[in-house]
Parts: C-alpha cells; structure tokens; sequence
C-alpha cells in the first residue's frame, strides 16, 4: 500500500492511514461528492458501514477520483442484524460488491449477546480466509469484550473503532490496545462540533493559526489513534485534512484530555454489556 505523505499507525503487518474521512449520515449524491473530494485532497482511508445505506455511492465516489486501489484504505461494517456465520458472510460480498473493490478492513459495528461471539468471530475470520477482506476488527466494544474477541479470533483485530473526543476518557481502551497489539480509531472525534466552541480549545488553536477542529484531531493523532471526522462540506474536510504540521506540547495535551465529563455523542450498546468506567 501506498499512501504518499499520509501518517500510518502500523498493526501485524497493515498500515492504516491515521486520518480517514467518515460518511456517516452522508447519503446519494452527498456521500459520492464527498467520497470524491476527500479522496482528491489526499485523504487515503475512507470509512463507510453497511448501515449508513452508502456503500454504493461511497464506491462510486472512491471510482470518480481515480485513485489506484493500492493507494488508499477502505473500511466498512458489519451490521448487527448479520452476526450469523451465514448472514455475515452474505453481507461481506454484498458490500464488496456495491463499494466495488474488496474491502481492506471489515469490522463488526456494535456487540450483541446473540448469537454467541464464538460464531460471529470464527464468521468474521472466514470472511478474511475467503478474501472478502484484507483485515478484521470491531467497533464500539468494551475491552473486556475485545478481549474475548481476539481470544477467540486467529487473526489480529486490528482496531477497536469507538467515540473518541476530548469530552470522553478512554484510558482502558487505550491500554487494552497496548496490551493487545492493535489500534483505536475514534468515531465522531469533534462531538459533533461540540468541541468547535469549547474556550480551552479555541485558546490552543488560536496560538498556532488553527482551527478547534483541528487542534482536536491533531490531539488524537499525536496519541498515536487514528481519527474519522465526517462532513459534508468540501472546505470544512480539506481544514481537517491539515493537522500534521503542528504539535501539541503535553501540557496542552492534558489541558484538552480534562475537558473529559463523560459525554457521549450517540450510544447504542446492548445492555447485555457496560462501558469502561475510564
């Protein structure tokens, strides 16, 4: 894989571009021009899911840039309603399909108690044994549950992807990455804009000629996450793609890590399991 100047956070032998651009919400011709666009101001990891009813435009917009298939990295989701060994691995080749290329990351969106982890982990194996896609790893597990997860799985679990912003702490998933081997990718990492108006921020950004936006998604970065902000506006997604070339000193790090209150933008975890108490 090639992904020109682009970090990479590197995990058992696969390179995943550390700033990807999100569709979430993004739908028809929005998620297409987008998909475009972000892929033409050098974004190299486009993010998408079986849910969000865009994988075939978010293909269609991978196809209008013309970006080479080796030159960037594409994730998309399992849904919960495809956990079964037979379901999963339908869904695997239909998504396949509309994005119109393999996936290189197929992830399972959200933990459910049915059916038996055992079956949807060997499933999600078996989809990368049969080339459906190049890598396997989750989204929205707790560690506990992500353990369990790579126990069972043969194949490395390369990211866990949950909320991550500054609003959030998640030092026990962090250290069940280190633990593991693997990596964490943060979903919504500005809350939602939340954080565009946040005064300790704003006081950061203004030092270094930058926006909130992206003094916050160069604060996930230099701690080594991966980050997939989403928008739908052309300019708003090239301002976020310029965030590496500036540091965060540590205090300025801290600062940022105690806006932390336990705010989450969006929560669809089964009651069958708990969030981390940190």
């Amino acid at each position: 894989m090639a992904y020109g100047t682009q970090p990479t956070v590197s995990i058992d032998g696969f390179e995943i571009p550390q700033l990807g651009f999100g569709t979430w919400q993004l739908k028809g011709a929005d998620a297409r021009r987008m998909v475009g666009t972000a892929l033409s101001q050098g974004y190299r990891h486009i993010d998408t899911a079986f849910i969000y009813e865009n994988e075939t435009e978010v293909g269609q917009g991978i196809k209008d840039a013309g970006i080479a298939r080796d030159d960037f990295f594409l994730t998309t989701k399992i849904w919960v309603t495809n956990l079964t060994r037979g379901a999963l691995l339908k869904q695997a080749e239909e998504s396949a399909e509309r994005l119109g290329s393999t996936p290189d990351l197929l992830l399972l969106h959200w933990p459910k108690p049915e059916p038996e982890l055992m079956q949807t982990i060997t499933a999600l194996n078996e989809a990368k044994d049969r080339g459906l896609t190049r890598a396997i790893g989750l989204s929205n597990y707790p560690s506990d549950l992500w353990q369990a997860a790579q126990t069972m799985s043969e194949a490395k679990l390369v990211t866990n992807q949950v909320e991550y912003h500054p609003f959030l702490t998640i030092n026990a998933l962090k250290a069940k990455a280190k633990e593991l081997g693997s990596s964490l990718t943060a979903w919504s990492p500005l809350a939602r804009g939340k954080v565009l108006a946040e005064p300790t921020i704003v006081e950061i950004a203004q030092k270094y000629g930058k926006t909130a936006g992206q003094v916050t998604l160069r604060w996930i970065t230099q701690q080594g996450l991966i980050a997939i902000p989403k928008t739908a506006s052309e300019t708003r997604a090239a301002e976020n793609f310029v965030i590496f070339d500036f540091n965060l000193t540590d205090d300025e790090i801290a600062r940022i890590a105690s806006l932390a209150n336990g705010f989450r933008v969006g929560d669809h975890l089964d009651p069958a399991f708990q969030w981390d108490a940190g």
